[in-house]
């Protein structure tokens, strides 16, 4: 069964169809959003941003995720699930209503990002809250499936917003002489109320929490969400394979996100002038759907290649291809090349990231599965905003450094290396 006959299947379910627009609705909106927020925050013609500059920026996008990620489930055990994404995408409509505002006015500095950390902070609990409803929709044997088909369609509905917002902005700035951001931000908050009334449709008891009169409250929870990642990284110490997936994730999101702020400074600095701002958007828009079409290929990829050798293999091919193709031929820097380049690096970055998942669910105890994947998220994060906070340090303005380029390459190569002996005495277990 094809991916989208799975997903024809799941849609034959009423309520998993109308958690399914939700999703689809509210990852929509977040391209969308995202799209007049790379445009106004870095793009604009007036500015021409630093790496320390789109290094702050990454870090304010992922903040939210690093910080709040393992504290979310503890309200999500307690609050109406259903109204937490009515709520939240609720919320979003006014955030992003005032930030629509604050571009027409041309607001900068420290409101605006206080403004975008909370509109950020307020998806965290709705991209959780999606997940955790799953199970209440769909059977338990049509579960696995549904994980796998759902994250891939609402990346698909993410770069479908990527593409109609870029479309927008320059239909509404050329054709309508209308300033482009505010409108799109202005879009996407309407787009957000879309997904609230949405998110209304389905019954408020449906999505859970189902009720536990042993659950602690929730101060007491959240100290065990602290002492839950200190026991998560125990556990590991003892699971092996999954440990070594999770380190070699966090090396890959590092590199890769070294490769993010030399790909937005490219884009930016070096392949246009101050006065091209508009292209050299819409030219990382493209460079981004082409990342997001290997992410995509590396979810129908996986699944066929791993049938038939061990996932530490492909792990291991995936680096080395990123390691390749950031060289060949990302070293001529030509927009071309690094449109190849992102392309493989989605690949391999979306391919890693399903084996590193299945490492860790099949190598962890249930106990402590929740707690090590709070520990997943924060370790997943963390490393790109010190791979940022790096790349402000080591790249120039224009972000073509040949040596940073080979420093990334390396960098993946010894994590192939690392893992490949660190991995092998364990790689019979559990098939992998």
């Amino acid at each position: 069964m094809t991916t989208w006959r799975h997903l024809a299947h799941l849609l034959r379910g009423r309520w998993f169809r109308r958690l399914f627009a939700v999703r689809i609705c509210s990852q929509f909106a977040d391209g969308v959003f995202q799209v007049a927020l790379a445009s106004y925050v870095i793009f604009s013609p007036e500015r021409q941003p630093s790496p320390a500059a789109i290094a702050g920026a990454l870090a304010v996008v992922l903040l939210p995720f690093s910080v709040l990620g393992p504290f979310v489930g503890v309200f999500l055990d307690r609050w109406s699930r259903r109204q937490v994404l009515a709520i939240s995408n609720g919320l979003r409509v006014v955030l992003v209503g005032v930030i629509a505002g604050g571009v027409a006015a041309d607001l900068n500095g420290p409101w605006l990002f206080l403004l975008i950390l909370a509109t950020l902070s307020v998806n965290r609990f709705l991209l959780a809250g999606l997940s955790a409803s799953l199970p209440h929709v769909v059977d338990p044997p049509d579960l696995i499936m549904a994980n796998a088909v759902t994250p891939t369609s609402g990346t698909l509905a993410a770069l479908g917003g990527v593409a109609v917002g870029t479309s927008g902005r320059v239909l509404f700035e050329r054709v309508a002489g209308l300033d482009g951001d505010s409108v799109v931000l202005a879009a996407a908050a309407v787009l957000y109320g879309v997904a609230a009334l949405l998110a209304l449709r389905i019954p408020r008891t449906l999505l859970g929490p189902d009720y536990d009169p042993t659950r602690p409250a929730v101060r007491e929870a959240a100290r065990h969400v602290a002492r839950g990642l200190v026991d998560g990284m125990v556990h590991l110490s003892n699971r092996h394979a999954a440990a070594h997936g999770l380190a070699t994730i966090g090396a890959h999101r590092f590199f890769f996100g070294v490769s993010t702020v030399m790909l937005i400074l490219l884009y930016r600095n070096y392949f246009h002038s101050p006065d091209e701002a508009d292209a050299a958007f819409n030219g990382l828009a493209l460079a981004i759907l082409v990342s997001g079409a290997g992410f995509v290929s590396a979810a129908v990829i996986t699944p066929f290649v791993t049938e038939r050798i061990t996932l530490r293999a492909w792990i291991l091919t995936l680096l080395l291809t990123a390691a390749f193709t950031q060289v060949v031929p990302g070293a001529l820097f030509t927009q071309g090349a690094l449109l190849v380049s992102s392309y493989f690096l989605g690949v391999a970055s979306q391919g890693i990231k399903i084996c590193v998942d299945t490492l860790v669910q099949a190598g962890v105890d249930d106990a402590f599965r929740g707690r090590v994947f709070s520990l997943y998220d924060v370790i997943f994060n963390v490393a790109f905003v010190a791979a940022a906070a790096v790349a402000a340090a080591v790249l120039p303005a224009t972000g073509r450094s040949y040596l940073v380029l080979f420093a990334i390459a390396t960098g993946y190569v010894v994590t192939a290396v690392v893992y490949g002996r660190v991995s092998r005495r364990h790689s019979r277990v559990h098939g992998v």
